[in-house]
């Protein structure tokens, strides 16, 4: 009989901490754990991109579709986590700094 663990199957990343609104933490320094760009839960809205940070020294989650954002975290180097950063939002647009 074949043992569930050589079976090598493993569950998709899961981030861990309280669900927090973009807005809350706009303007203070987050540490940024690991993200994910996942489907929108909404029909038809795109993509979505799942934050995992650290504030305040608690873990959160945050979502947004910001565009901007995604492709400004696809560029940090994987080995590069965790990061120090914040986000502050310019005209109608988020940006890390």
């Amino acid at each position: 009989m074949t043992n569930f663990s050589d079976l090598n199957i493993s569950t998709s990343k899961r981030f861990v901490g309280d669900k927090i609104k973009i807005a809350k933490i706009f303007n203070r320094e987050i540490v940024l754990k690991d993200f994910k760009i996942e489907d929108s839960k909404f029909e038809g809205k795109g993509d979505r991109l799942k934050l995992h940070f650290e504030l305040d020294g608690e873990e959160h989650i945050t979502f947004t579709a910001s565009k901007t954002l995604m492709e400004m975290v696809k560029r940090i180097p994987s080995e590069s986590f965790p990061v120090k950063t914040t986000i502050v939002k310019e005209g109608e647009y988020f940006v890390f700094t």
